[in-house]
């Protein structure tokens, strides 16, 4: 009996401890997963408070009608729950919109440039906008202000279009739409400037973006549709 009452006990204490033992991995695993969801819900905060929600597609009257179709070949794998625009110029200005800001047209960087396409203020003034807040509050004119800077980068670089599309430069491939990208990051002299000297002056952002980055990421859309112009006109309203 005394033997009986003792391999009880046992029993006992051996399954006291692995009771302990299971609770104490509970225990364990539940405090990880609570300091991964905290971790995680204060990026997603600051995340938020960075950058906000983005705001997504902006489709003037004149680019519903314009909008252009994508290939059999482009359609492959595509998630028809969202918008798909391929190469044509909605998703080129979409795609320097995310670059640019994440496609909050509210949006003011911390050296001042404004939109969703990160205009600085003496460009504004340039294209006839003085009314900076005016500006943020308003995408259709954002939308506007964005083909009218196009327009007159197309001008000024039609030249260095005509004389190096097609080309290779530093191992990237000059396109129309990765020259009016880079004049939007940089200015239409500091392409000149990388061009006619074969990639050699190179130009960087305050965020560390280059030049060169900007025409490669930007190649080959389709931006005929952009119309040269020395003085592009911006409806205010």
């Amino acid at each position: 009996m005394l033997i009986f009452a003792s391999c009880e006990i046992h029993k006992v204490t051996v399954y006291e401890q692995s009771n302990r033992m299971i609770k104490r991995q509970w225990t364990y695993f539940l405090g990880l997963a609570l300091f991964i969801t905290v971790v995680s819900s204060g990026f997603k905060a600051k995340e938020e408070k960075q950058f906000g929600k983005i705001e997504g597609f902006h489709l003037s009257e004149d680019e519903i009608t314009n909008y252009s179709v994508p290939t059999i070949d482009e359609t492959v794998k595509v998630n028809f729950n969202f918008p798909f625009t391929g190469k044509s110029y909605i998703g080129f200005k979409q795609a320097i919109a995310i670059k640019e800001s994440q496609g909050l047209y509210k949006l003011v960087s911390r050296y001042g440039y404004l939109g969703k396409y990160q205009f600085g203020r003496s460009t504004l003034r340039a294209l006839g906008i003085k009314n900076t807040q005016s500006f943020l509050n308003n995408p259709g004119l954002q939308e506007r202000a964005f083909k009218a800077l196009l327009s007159k980068n197309k001008w000024e670089l039609k030249g260095e279009i005509e004389r190096y599309e097609g080309k290779v430069i530093k191992g990237v491939k000059i396109t129309e739409s990765g020259i009016l990208a880079a004049a939007h990051l940089a200015g239409a002299n500091s392409v000149k400037g990388y061009l006619n000297s074969n990639g050699r002056r190179g130009f960087k952002d305050g965020f560390g973006t280059s030049l060169k980055s900007y025409i490669r990421k930007f190649g080959g859309y389709d931006t005929s549709n952009i119309v040269a112009h020395p003085e592009p006109k911006v409806r205010l309203n």
